[in-house]
């Protein structure tokens, strides 16, 4: 799907829809839509309004031809909700909700979107667009890749091909230019991240995530090999990775830049598939396991935006990747790791492998002498039951920077909660015979999980953002559809280019 921004008026566009916004409440049509009114001869307040009751509320939508009144074959109105309620976070969703609708409707491939109710929001042009692409291409997403369809069908005939935003003017053509080159290019990377979570787990292993890190452009990427990842003491990691069938891989991808501001490291969890290890995860429990390595993809995608929008930060993105499987040769409840700071695990549970993985990961980036660093995880289960997935946990080191990430998040569109980390939660950590076991008591799951990953960073500002309940949902939610939704990849990007 394409979407160009032309000044032309709507009413000298020839389109299969025309998408009008109505907002809720006004006695009075607007003066662009009355004209549009008289064009259709006095049908949007007669019958659309006053017989059919359709009153703008946000999110509903009215249908009718326009009987060769227009250029376009039919309008699809669209509720914007009360002027003075409308968001930047309530407009992408509802960018998503109208293009799954026209989805839904034969002959959709050339659609024109009236920009005429969107020109005097209090959040200008710019935002209104950007969130605009955002919500159309991450509403238009679907992952077909293994679906054979009928090629007799006309599936392929009814896809939306290019939606034109109209009626822009000359004076804000170029603040909507902008807003929509950024727009795309945060939507392209959520996809992105997407594509690699909904893809199967014996196509997306280690390997595959390596040569996605080496697929980047204008990034440097390091792949550290079994050996290597030996030889710099991440037997956390490798004790995870020992019982899996392909070989780990530690990737470390830099975006460099000239005089940066900052230095920030951000480690996305990478278990390509995770069944538990030898505390196995019942059946209804692993169907979806292919999701583990969200945080890496939302690291993939953020690498993938930053040349194209060129912060003046320098960005280390760091992965290790390995599957947590069952062999002869799986690491085993009892077992002690050495990470890489020396720390010795004993392993209480094999299903909590992931922070294993970051352990390493978070002793790696702090040699890197990063001004912060921030993981990114399908940490615990205990946080999907905390918060369901309306929100994903946070919590850390650094009081500044978890307030930050949630005010940015919150602009993106993406909630995150605050979980707190008690001094308490270190006694179910306690090992009799190592320096910490590796998990402890149900109860208070994630934030224990985030203080026993405290462990391995010293002094460097550092956040944990747990995604395990908002990386894949089981039913359509937001501007996403059931699937993967590249979760934090907004967060993280608008995270970079606030510095």
């Amino acid at each position: 799907m394409q979407i160009e921004l032309v000044t032309t008026p709507y009413s000298e566009m020839a389109s299969n829809i025309l998408l009008v916004g109505l907002w809720e409440g006004e006695a009075e049509l607007p003066s662009d839509i009355a004209e549009l009114n008289e064009k259709l001869n006095n049908a949007i307040k007669c019958f659309v309004i006053e017989k059919e009751k359709f009153n703008g509320a946000y999110g509903k939508f009215y249908k009718i031809p326009t009987y060769g009144t227009l250029p376009s074959d039919k309008i699809i109105f669209f509720g914007l909700g009360k002027k003075s309620e409308l968001t930047l976070n309530k407009l992408r969703v509802l960018a998503s909700k109208i293009v799954k609708k026209c989805a839904t409707v034969k002959n959709n491939k050339n659609i024109s979107f009236s920009m005429l109710n969107l020109q005097d929001t209090p959040f200008g042009i710019c935002d209104a667009v950007k969130v605009l692409t955002e919500g159309l291409m991450i509403g238009e997403y679907s992952f077909d890749k293994y679906k054979n369809l009928d090629k007799t069908s006309t599936e392929d005939e009814e896809k939306i091909e290019n939606i034109a935003l109209t009626d822009l003017s000359e004076s804000n053509i170029n603040d909507a230019i902008s807003g929509f080159a950024n727009g795309l290019i945060v939507s392209e990377s959520v996809n992105f991240a997407r594509d690699l979570i909904n893809d199967q787990p014996q196509v997306v292993t280690p390997d595959k995530i390596a040569q996605t890190a080496l697929s980047l452009s204008e990034v440097e990427v390091k792949i550290y090999e079994k050996d290597q990842i030996e030889e710099m003491g991440m037997g956390a990691f490798l004790g995870v990775a020992q019982g899996g069938g392909y070989a780990p891989k530690f990737i470390h991808i830099k975006y460099a830049c000239e005089n940066p501001k900052k230095k920030i490291a951000i480690i996305g969890k990478s278990i390509t598939f995770d069944s538990g290890g030898l505390d196995l995860k019942p059946p209804a429990s692993m169907l979806n396991m292919k999701d583990d390595m969200s945080g890496s993809a939302a690291v993939l995608g953020v690498m993938l935006a930053l040349p194209k929008l060129n912060p003046n930060v320098e960005v280390h993105g760091i992965i290790a990747s390995t599957e947590n499987m069952i062999s002869e040769k799986a690491f085993k409840p009892g077992d002690i790791l050495t990470a890489k700071n020396k720390k010795t695990i004993e392993i209480d549970n094999t299903d909590a492998e992931g922070r294993l993985t970051l352990a390493d990961a978070l002793c790696y980036a702090e040699e890197l002498e990063v001004d912060e660093i921030i993981d990114i995880a399908t940490l615990t289960g205990a946080c999907l039951v905390a918060l369901g997935s309306a929100a994903s946990g946070i919590m850390g080191s650094n009081d500044e920077l978890i307030k930050k990430l949630i005010k940015e998040a919150d602009s993106e569109g993406e909630n995150l909660w605050e979980l707190p980390m008690y001094d308490d939660y270190k006694e179910a950590l306690k090992s009799d015979i190592a320096d910490m076991k590796n998990t402890g008591s149900r109860n208070g799951g994630a934030s224990i999980a985030g203080v026993f990953l405290k462990n391995f960073v010293k002094d460097t500002p550092w956040a944990h953002i747990d995604i395990a309940g908002t990386a894949f949902l089981e039913k359509a939610q937001g501007e996403y559809g059931k699937g993967a939704t590249g979760v934090g990849v907004r967060t993280l990007i608008k995270h970079i280019l606030s510095v």
